[in-house]
Formats: structure tokens, sequence, C-alpha cells
């Protein structure tokens, strides 16, 4: 039987406006909004967190993909930016995020494609790509009732 995973927590840590406390496991994160969007920037904003998902993610699964296939993969490094652009014929926009992949090592032209192609197939690619749904609820603890 597969072992239950501990949720990600994100709470309010009262040390500023916006400033939340991440809980991912054991590891404690600080997540902020930039002084322009009325923070205090103690950490990354949650597009970072998600831009920074996605990047560990495809170097990551590179990793793993060449370690497989004893390709000579030294070093991989992913920048990632997250905007808005307009569709065609006014239709709105849509959110795009440009990912650059740095590969280092000997690699092939066509081990480089294929790596191309492997950071493409990745989770959090997957997942971003996908239509995902999100089930949100209200936890039955109510704090104003356990004030009274």
């Amino acid at each position: 039987m597969a072992q239950e995973k501990a949720p990600v927590v994100v709470k309010e840590n009262g040390r500023g406006p916006y400033q939340q406390t991440v809980h991912a496991g054991k590891h404690r994160l600080i997540a902020d909004e930039p002084p322009a969007m009325g923070g205090e920037d103690a950490g990354p904003g949650p597009m970072d967190f998600l831009l920074a998902g996605l990047g560990a993610c495809t170097s990551i699964t590179l990793r793993m993909y060449a370690e497989r296939k004893d390709w000579p993969l030294t070093g991989v490094s992913v920048a990632l930016n997250h905007d808005r652009v307009a569709l065609d014929g006014d239709r709105g926009t849509v959110d795009r995020i440009a990912r650059v992949i740095t590969l280092e090592g000997e690699l092939t032209a066509e081990q480089r494609q294929r790596l191309l192609a492997i950071a493409n197939k990745c989770p959090m690619h997957r997942t971003l790509q996908s239509n995902t749904r999100i089930d949100s609820r209200l936890s039955d603890f109510c704090a104003a009732a356990t004030a009274a």
C-alpha cells in the first residue's frame, strides 16, 4: 500500500501583509509579494514558485534520463520567465512560460534534441499543459467558533 504524502501547507505568518510560510514535508520556505504588489519581498512570489517547480522538474527529469542512457550530460540549467501575450484577432490574452534549457557535456545533436523532447514530458510540464482540476473546499475547523 502506498504511503500517503503529507500535504503542502501554506499559512500566513504575520510578518508582513502578504508573507506566507510554506511547509513542504520537513522544509520551510517563505513566500511573499514584491513591494510593487504591497509585499515586503521576503521570499519568492507564487509565480516564482510555479516556475521553480517547472525548472526543477525539467532539470531532474533530464538528469534521470541522461543517467539511464549513460549520456555525457555534465550540467543542466533552466531559465524561466512568465508573461501574458495577446491572442490573434483581439481574442484576449494567454499565459506564456518561456523556458530556456542549457545542456552541458559532449552530447550529439540527436541527444540534445531527444533531451528537449523529454523536457516536454516532465511531470510538471504535463500537468501545466493538461486540463488540471482543482477541488477546493473549506476545512471543518472554524477559528471564530474556537475563540468564543
